[in-house]
């Protein structure tokens, strides 16, 4: 997988928004990179339900939504917003982080 368009900015707390591409050619929009209290996170693409509640439309485990906010953060910080492709390794999550949340 990886990071092949980056639109940086500031709204609100989004700092961008990115798609991500996977290795069987699958393009999945509307991803957001949020600055949250203890840093930055990866927001999943969302609709606005009937309620005018965002739900997420994209689910992911743990160790891949940590995976994919490292990634977008290194890219957010190249100068260059090059594409940064990388294999998704399982991170080593200590007991605290398990009930963390990053907002």
């Amino acid at each position: 997988m990886f990071i092949e368009r980056m639109n940086k900015g500031s709204w609100g707390k989004i700092r961008a928004f990115f798609d991500l591409n996977t290795e069987e050619g699958f393009t999945i929009k509307g991803f957001k990179l949020v600055e949250g209290v203890k840093g930055m996170f990866v927001g999943f693409p969302s609709q606005k339900s009937s309620d005018d509640e965002y739900r997420d439309t994209i689910w992911a485990g743990k160790d891949l939504k940590f995976s994919l906010s490292a990634i977008a953060s290194r890219v957010y910080e190249s100068p260059n917003g090059v594409k940064c492709q990388d294999n998704f390794v399982e991170p080593k999550l200590s007991k605290n982080d398990e009930d963390d949340i990053p907002f």
